[in-house]
This record gives C-alpha cells, sequence and structure tokens, in this order.
C-alpha cells in the first residue's frame, strides 16, 4: 500500500487513518504494524495510548497476541501535540477514550503534514458509535474497519458483547469481560438491551 512508504514530511501533505472494529478484531495488531513499516522508512514515529490503559503494560501497546510497541502516555489529547513538533507518523491507540479535543489535534497533526494513525472501538458494548470515533472516521482520508470471529458461530463480528453486568460506557476488560459477536448473535444476546 503507497501509504505505507510514501515519506508525507518530503511531499508536505499530512493525513489521518482510522483502524476500527470490535475487541479482538486486530485494530491495534494492524496500527502497530502500520508504525513499524514507517520506522523502517526512517520515518520519525511517535506513540501515544491513554494513560488510563495499563492492562497489559503502563507504556506500550500490546495487542491481544502479545504484540508490541513503544508509547507514551497521556492523559488528554492537548498533550500528544506538545509532542509532536517534528514528526513524520504520529500512531494513537484507543482512541476511542481520548476527549472529543482528539478530532482537533488529528486534524492539527495532519494539516502540519503529519500522518496520523489511529486505532479505536468503534461501537461500545451497546452496540452504538464509541465516543469521538464517528467524528474521527468523518474527517479521515482513509478508514480500516477490521472483523473478529464471532464466537457463537464463526461469521465475522463486527459487535463487542460485554459478559460482565457493568452499565458503564467505559471498562477495561479482556476475555473474561468481552466476546467478539456477529450482528445476529449480538442481537440474540441483548435483546433487553435493545429493547427487543
Amino acid at each position: 500500500m503507497f501509504l505505507e512508504i510514501k515519506n508525507n514530511k518530503k511531499q508536505g501533505k499530512g493525513w489521518v487513518e482510522v483502524v476500527c472494529g470490535s475487541m479482538f478484531s486486530g485494530k491495534t495488531e494492524e496500527l502497530i504494524r502500520r508504525l513499524r513499516r514507517a520506522q523502517i522508512a526512517k520515518m520519525k514515529v511517535e506513540i501515544f495510548k491513554p494513560a488510563m490503559d495499563i492492562r497489559y503494560d503502563e507504556n506500550d501497546i500490546v495487542s491481544h497476541s502479545d504484540i508490541s510497541i513503544p508509547s507514551t502516555p497521556v492523559e488528554n489529547a492537548q498533550q500528544i501535540l506538545l509532542m509532536t513538533s517534528d514528526v513524520d507518523v504520529v500512531g494513537i491507540d484507543e482512541v476511542q477514550f481520548f476527549d472529543s479535543e482528539i478530532v482537533n489535534v488529528c486534524n492539527q497533526l495532519a494539516n502540519k503534514g503529519t500522518r496520523v494513525i489511529v486505532a479505536g472501538l468503534d461501537m461500545d458494548f451497546q452496540g452504538k458509535p464509541f465516543g469521538v470515533m464517528p467524528q474521527l472516521m468523518a474527517i479521515a482520508e482513509y478508514v480500516s474497519k477490521v472483523h473478529a470471529i464471532c464466537v457463537e458461530c464463526g461469521d465475522l463480528a463486527n459487535f463487542s458483547h460485554r459478559l460482565v453486568d457493568d452499565e458503564k460506557i467505559v471498562m477495561l476488560g479482556e476475555k473474561e469481560s468481552y466476546q467478539p459477536l456477529c450482528r445476529k448473535c449480538f442481537n440474540e444476546k441483548n435483546k433487553d438491551l435493545l429493547g427487543q
């Protein structure tokens, strides 16, 4: 893919890429793959994640399959601007957990010639658009939706079904708390939640 090898600083063009999908769909692995390719191309890369996400590591971004890359945890979107004055590529994981200012931050970075790659959940456990993801997908030049496999029937899954009884929208968890489901299986398990 030409996006991964072209040095956007030399071209003077920036853009936003969004990698989205359900839990266990490979979003973080895809983010790490793109960032590593940029590093191989000798681009200056800075990587960020929300400070609240300490599931696997306090600093590194770590996929469910234990692939990792060093990152900087930040408390809010504005901190990213303070650390990206002269970079070619910015990567942000779990972007759905950031405040609404992340949309402006991504736009500012892209407008100054930076390639911005973000990864996050497109829907919450209720099957509703998650936080800033709709806005990020709207401003992005490139959107990649990745899918997990439904643990019930084996079809493509794009829903994150919560296994524990907790109504908070933001609840960090792993396989003990979530499972990927297709639309049909998600609807069957969430009849009460969906008002069916």
